[in-house]
């Protein structure tokens, strides 16, 4: 790992203090070993969102993205007997209008099984911590509109939605023809 990414690793993980919950399940960093059950959750969340073969990740390229020599992405997961049961993946973003960094929550998840016993409030709570501790001015995310369980979720959290605000994005053939332009 480069020293930047080890520096940024360092910082990442010095900020998500392993934190006990209720029913003695564990929040922690993302930790290199942990890659197969996030990715487990990265499946199930696309079948959820009625994308079951959308996800094209693996495990190699979430060693790479979280661990490598200069991480993008960073992690938080739960660990309840000995299985991951949730995650928060996310990375940083910026806003010219503050000038300061902001968390952008790519994945939130939790195992239906374990769904009702916090998990999702304390991921979540944790990058609101990290937010608070290195004075990063936002935490955004993005809901499918449909998905009316997180949406009741994310309003308990006194979330509010950008409803000016449209998430636009190129990918494939328009990617490439923007690029060659």
């Amino acid at each position: 790992m480069s020293e930047r990414g080890q520096a940024t690793r360092a910082a990442t993980l010095e900020s998500v203090n392993p934190t006990t919950l209720a029913d003695g399940s564990i929040l922690r960093a993302a930790r290199p070993g942990d890659e197969p059950g996030i990715l487990a959750c990265i499946r199930a969340l696309a079948a959820y969102e009625r994308e079951p073969d959308a996800v094209e990740n693996t495990v190699e390229m979430l060693t790479d993205t979280l661990f490598g020599a200069d991480p993008k992405a960073f992690g938080h997961v739960v660990v309840r007997e000995e299985a991951i049961v949730g995650i928060a993946l996310w990375f940083l973003t910026y806003s010219t209008w503050t000038g300061r960094h902001g968390i952008w929550l790519e994945d939130l998840y939790v195992d239906d099984a374990q769904r009702g016993r916090g998990y999702g409030k304390a991921l979540i709570a944790s990058l609101a911590a990290v937010c608070i501790e290195r004075g990063y001015s936002r935490l955004e995310w993005t809901v499918l509109d449909w998905n009316e369980p997180a949406v009741a979720f994310y309003r308990s959290l006194n979330a509010q939605p950008m409803d000016e605000w449209t998430t636009q994005r190129l990918t494939g053939q328009a990617l490439t023809e923007l690029a060659d332009a």
